[in-house]
């Protein structure tokens, strides 16, 4: 995959997790902040844990980071797949904002370049 197709997904990628965060927040009362700095997406918890997801660049993937642990993400049929199984970016991050965070936020489809 070029490294233009890769940036321009992963950067579209992240600012929809961020659109998403944002709307869960709008009814929550939950204590989460989040930024988005040069690929890095920073989630702060209310217990002080973090969510970090970022574009890791000479793997084409993005990577996750949780307290349960680190995954990794690739493009796979134009959806962003765990590397070590089938499950999808967007339901992983749901799940571990509900874990982690207590909050639930309804992720858009996350969709990642054709990985020709």
């Amino acid at each position: 995959m070029e490294e233009s197709a890769f940036l321009t997904a992963a950067n579209a990628t992240l600012d929809k997790i961020g659109l998403a965060l944002d709307a869960a927040l709008e009814t929550s009362d939950k204590d989460v902040d989040w930024s988005l700095n040069d690929g890095v997406l920073t989630i702060e918890c209310d217990d002080g844990s973090r969510i970090i997801v970022n574009r890791h660049l000479p793997n084409r993937e993005l990577w996750v980071a949780a307290r349960s642990g680190g995954l990794h993400f690739r493009a796979d049929n134009g959806r962003w797949r765990d590397a070590r199984g089938q499950d999808e970016l967007g339901a992983t991050l749901t799940r571990l904002l509900k874990t982690q965070a207590r909050l639930n936020v309804r992720m858009p489809e996350l969709s990642a370049p054709s990985d020709d």
